[in-house]
């Protein structure tokens, strides 16, 4: 048994995703004794874990969400409360790195949108992205010049990919380039559901000076079918405090800049 003590209900539902990002899939035997609880409770967890999407149920188990290649099927809207206080620092983080007169890349999901509220204040800034929420949100910013990539358009996220979206970005050069994703790690990189997805990323990773990956803790481990780029390819990861140490020595050893961000 590895805890010592009672564990609040959030305290478990992290400790059952350290655990899953350790070992893939987990039996809820294994799960009851790890937290020294019911099994009733842990099925709890995971059904609260499950409803959030970070978890998928098995025979007998728990899996992460995103191991088997599959992204949960959650609107757009849903997805963004989850995690709220790590995106907010991640994008906090990632706004530091953003100085007069660039150009950036804001690429699609919650956590990139999230850095539009932190670019008020520069000057001169023209941010690029194929994200429909975050043109939305930028509006309201002043003195940012706003270049939509256009392409063809996934309604599940609100935003666009594809050989089009790419050509755009390679008539553009990026200062920064901030990626998102659902699942990465150090075993397998950065990844992407579809063939589309990747592509653009690509693109925008061959266009910028930079390349900065923002992804909170909740999603390393996991992996979707295609590799966007090994984590060696990237410049810089923004991540949050509740990596674990072991994580972050392998990617600092990567040669990778590691910046953690608190959400307290």
């Amino acid at each position: 048994m590895e805890s010592t003590g009672p564990l609040i209900p959030e305290q478990r539902h992290q400790r059952v995703l350290q655990l899953l990002r350790r070992d893939g899939v987990l039996s809820t035997r294994a799960l009851t004794e790890h937290l020294g609880v019911s099994h009733m409770t842990v099925r709890r967890d995971i059904a609260a874990l499950e409803e959030s999407g970070q978890v998928v149920s098995v025979q007998g188990g728990v899996r992460l969400a995103g191991t088997a290649g599959q992204v949960p099927p959650q609107e757009r809207r849903q997805r963004a409360v989850l995690e709220l206080p790590r995106k907010r620092a991640i994008a906090a983080a990632a706004a530091e790195l953003v100085t007069d007169g660039m150009v950036i890349y804001l690429d699609a999901g919650t956590t990139c949108e999230s850095v539009v509220a932190y670019l008020a204040g520069r000057r001169d800034l023209t941010v690029v992205t194929n994200d429909f929420y975050a043109v939305t949100a930028l509006f309201d910013v002043p003195d940012v010049e706003v270049i939509h990539t256009g392409g063809a358009v996934d309604k599940a996220s609100a935003s666009s990919s594809g050989r089009l979206a790419a050509a755009t970005l390679s008539a553009i050069n990026l200062d920064l380039f901030f990626l998102s994703t659902g699942a990465w790690s150090v075993s397998r990189g950065v990844s992407a559901p579809t063939l589309d997805k990747v592509e653009l990323k690509r693109a925008a990773m061959a266009s910028a000076s930079t390349t900065v990956l923002l992804a909170d803790s909740t999603k390393y481990g996991t992996a979707s079918k295609f590799q966007v780029a090994p984590l060696v390819e990237l410049d810089l990861v923004v991540s949050d405090t509740d990596l674990p140490g072991d994580t972050r020595k392998r990617v600092e050893d990567l040669g990778v800049e590691l910046r953690l961000a608190s959400a307290t």
